[in-house]
């Protein structure tokens, strides 16, 4: 899009926030770049140039605009929306790959030379792997520097740099400030009010409209005892991080979600967080998927009345994936309570003095000595979970950002018991497919019963084609249909 200059330019005259991630704004009077939505006087069209990510404008030697933040807009909907190489590089490099394997291990893992990693990513959003790593390196240290009161060496290290010097040299080219000073100005903004000793406060911010009905009810509704809980108006869960684990408070308000954090190791501060935005789906453009499912006639009265649905996700897909074959032909509370029985008998024990909180969900390797007769299980459901443990612990079945969505599928397919229904459901919360559409799910077959559209799911996948390439939110306008806990934010 940041080609499209005369779009561009009206987008940053109308200050319009929806574009917000797609583009950045970079004026050459003052070296400064900027999100489309900048509260300033836009400059004028002459002296601005247009680039597709903040590592591209660090590179040319830009900094980040004080009033506008743009190193905090919402990511961009690209990378959740593609299953392609650069998309995949993106969604790794989010999830912290490049700082803890190196671009070598990024390439590998995407199974091409870092010489062409690095050839895409320039091509596409004018930065490499090393640049886009060092843009997130720095939003990381900026959060530490303004909502933690950890000593400034420490900050560096967490936030990935392997030098204090390099911390200190980052962080003034980015903001023009010094960290002293960029602490100095977050408290006197926050007054008394900062964050409690040991945690993480800070805002999540996402495209509106944003509908949290489904959103956090859903999450709510089938969360894991032990693992997550709703509380006081928000959810909460236990993470396990690569460096230790945290919990995560997730409060819906008014232009944003809150997030509180109480990690083990401040390095786990930047996966904690993408993590709970790829959790919420808050990178999505909620104006495009809207726009597209409302030329149905329909679906239209639905988008209408809960714009900006999103796509509950998870935290991790092998978790994800084992919960899903849990939750086979049973109710959503007979899923919790095998689920539950898991997490005692396999779970790691977290302290929570907040909470509820008593276990981090058990890990792949953590099950692989699961005892099938200790499960309250039919026999062929222990079967399939049993053997898509295994699958996922020895790397047979690969569940994660650098997943090709396919791939997924035909490797899952040739698991025993695990059928479209299973597929598709983690195609769509765990991969972030946003086309994956569960044709044989209940909850949609009814709700097409009601809505007159057919009821074969091979007649009602050809009826959905129009949808694409956005049938995982359909879903969550079909299930919407019912009065099903799932639907609504929990009183």
């Amino acid at each position: 899009m940041h080609t499209d200059t005369e779009h561009c330019v009206r987008a940053v005259r109308s200050k319009d926030a929806r574009f917000d991630g797609w583009f950045f704004t970079a004026v050459l009077t003052t070296r400064i770049y900027c999100r489309p939505s900048c509260p300033v006087v836009p400059p004028k069209a002459e002296n601005m140039i247009f680039y597709p990510s903040a590592a591209a404008c660090q590179r040319a030697g830009f900094r980040a605009c004080k009033r506008c933040r743009p190193d905090t807009s919402p990511g961009s909907p690209e990378w959740n929306a593609r299953a392609d190489t650069v998309a995949r590089a993106m969604r790794l490099i989010r999830d912290g790959v490049v700082d803890r394997e190196g671009v070598p291990g990024l390439a590998a893992r995407l199974g091409y030379s870092a010489r062409q990693i690095e050839r895409q990513l320039r091509a596409e959003l004018g930065a490499g792997p090393l640049a886009l790593a060092r843009a997130q390196r720095a939003q990381t240290a900026r959060v530490l520097i303004e909502t933690t009161a950890l000593p400034f060496a420490h900050v560096a290290f967490a936030a990935g740099f392997s030098s204090v010097r390099t911390f200190n040299d980052t962080v003034r080219e980015v903001f023009a400030l010094a960290p002293g000073e960029l602490r100095a100005r977050a408290a006197r903004r926050a007054g008394a009010d900062g964050a409690s000793p040991g945690t993480i406060e800070l805002r999540l911010p996402h495209r509106t409209p944003l509908t949290p009905g489904n959103l956090f009810g859903h999450l709510a509704a089938t969360g894991v005892p032990g693992v997550e809980e709703w509380r006081d108006g928000a959810y909460r869960r236990t993470l396990a991080l690569p460096h230790g684990h945290g919990i995560v408070t997730l409060t819906p308000r008014p232009g944003h979600i809150g997030c509180r954090l109480s990690l083990t190791d401040p390095r786990d501060l930047t996966l904690a967080v993408n993590r709970c935005r790829w959790l919420l789906d808050l990178d999505a453009d909620p104006l495009a998927v809207d726009e597209q499912l409302s030329a149905d006639p329909v679906l239209a009265p639905l988008v209408a009345k809960n714009p900006g649905r999103r796509v509950p996700r998870t935290v991790d897909p092998a978790e994800f994936a084992v919960r899903a074959v849990l939750g086979q032909q049973v109710s959503t509370a007979a899923a919790r309570t095998h689920a539950a029985r898991l997490v005692t008998a396999h779970g790691k024990p977290v302290e929570d003095p907040d909470g509820g909180l008593t276990h981090l969900f058990p890990d792949p390797e953590a099950l692989a000595s699961l005892d099938p007769e200790a499960l309250a299980l039919p026999r062929q459901r222990r079967t399939t979970l049993t053997t898509l443990v295994a699958a996922l612990a020895d790397g047979t079945v690969r569940l994660g950002p650098d997943t090709h969505w396919d791939e997924a599928r035909a490797r899952l397919a040739e698991l025993p018991g695990i059928g479209p229904w299973t597929i598709e459901t983690i195609a769509m919360r765990a991969l972030g497919d946003p086309d994956a559409f569960l044709a044989t799910d209940l909850g949609v077959r009814k709700a097409a019963q009601r809505l007159d559209l057919p009821a074969t799911p091979a007649a009602l996948t050809a009826r959905t084609a129009p949808w694409r390439p956005w049938r995982a939110y359909a879903v969550q306008h079909l299930w919407a249909t019912d009065n099903h806990p799932i639907n609504t934010l929990p009183s």
